[in-house]
């Protein structure tokens, strides 16, 4: 069966893939704070409307993927495809396993994906990429533990 992915998905996608994303490093970060034990930094992209974070490892070993954004993502995730509770800037979610055109169960077991509403008019789309069930565990933890103040309130200002 094919899956059609909704264009929030595949902007976020496109964006973080962008050549000459900002290092977190090289400018002022309206991305959540990393533990500087997590081993991940953020490329951050942000536009009228959306701020889009990706925390990575050096060797893409693991990634926490974020669009915070103003605009109901509107994606339709499977009450079937639920998998853990979890928490995301003190918001109560379910993580979802993704559905990905043309992978088997064993690619995405260690994938997740989900949004939160904010508050009004703010929303929190979260992907996880990581290798091991292990991986994953720690990302979820990290996840739970982000604050989007910042960002959200980037959202409302555009600065």
């Amino acid at each position: 069966m094919k899956t059609i992915y909704p264009l929030s998905v595949l902007v976020l996608s496109a964006l973080l893939t962008v050549p000459g994303m900002v290092k977190a490093q090289q400018a002022p970060v309206r991305c959540p704070v990393l533990p500087a034990s997590s081993g991940l930094q953020w490329e951050e992209r942000a536009n009228t409307g959306f701020l889009a974070c990706k925390a990575r490892t050096e060797d893409d070993s693991k990634s926490v993927n974020l669009l915070l954004t103003s605009r109901d993502p509107d994606l339709r995730l499977s009450r079937s495809r639920r998998a853990e509770q979890g928490v995301f800037s003190g918001q109560p979610l379910h993580w979802y396993v993704p559905e990905l055109a043309g992978q088997d169960e064993s690619a995405v077991a260690s994938k997740r994906i989900a949004v939160v509403e904010l508050g009004k008019g703010q929303y929190a789309q979260i992907w996880i990429d990581a290798k091991s069930p292990e991986a994953l565990a720690e990302l979820q933890t990290l996840a739970g533990k982000l604050d989007v103040s910042t960002g959200t309130a980037y959202l409302v200002s555009g600065n």
